[in-house]
């Protein structure tokens, strides 16, 4: 994981994408004990754009020339599937990108999306895999700032979706 770390960093350096942020069920290991399976790491970025179109050629073409090879929807980087996605998808994104948190692993800055987004987010995608992940931190006992929870919800008109998924928890 740090070496693939290390290659987002590189990226960024190097401006190929901006502000690469961790979310995702990668991102909520760093805010919870609570192991949550997934298969890739998610990686919300400022990606190259052409003509309004998202063009992550420029991000494939530079990662290739490092000798790493997509895979699907992936790029696999030091064996981990790693998905760029735009860091403006949605208004809440974006928020979380903004309001992400520097976290250190094994020594090296990564940006990771609070805990609290990464929650609204799941909210807001409203997968069944999602919704199963809220009830796992729910149970789990997950930290968050509720009252910081409660504004972004109310942002981004999520109270009431919120409200069915603690009535169905009951």
């Amino acid at each position: 994981m740090e070496r693939m770390l290390k290659v987002l960093n590189a990226l960024e350096e190097e401006g190929v994408i901006r502000s690469p942020t961790l979310g995702g069920a990668m991102a909520l290991l760093f805010h919870c004990a609570e192991p949550i399976l997934t298969y890739d790491v998610d990686v919300f970025a400022y990606l190259p754009n052409t003509m309004g179109l998202i063009d992550l050629t420029p991000v494939y073409q530079a990662l290739q020339k490092r000798g790493y090879a997509p895979k699907d929807e992936h790029m696999m980087i030091e064996g981990i599937p790693v998905q760029f996605l735009p860091a403006d998808s949605t208004p809440l994104v974006e928020e979380g990108v903004k309001e992400a948190v520097v976290k250190h692993f094994q020594g090296i800055p990564v940006k990771v999306m609070g805990m609290e987004h990464l929650l609204a987010i799941m909210l807001e995608t409203n997968r069944p895999k999602d919704r199963a992940k809220i009830g796992i931190l729910l149970e789990g006992r997950a930290e968050y700032n509720k009252k910081k929870f409660m504004k972004i919800l109310t942002r981004h008109k999520l109270n009431k979706r919120w409200e069915a998924i603690i009535e169905s928890e009951k």
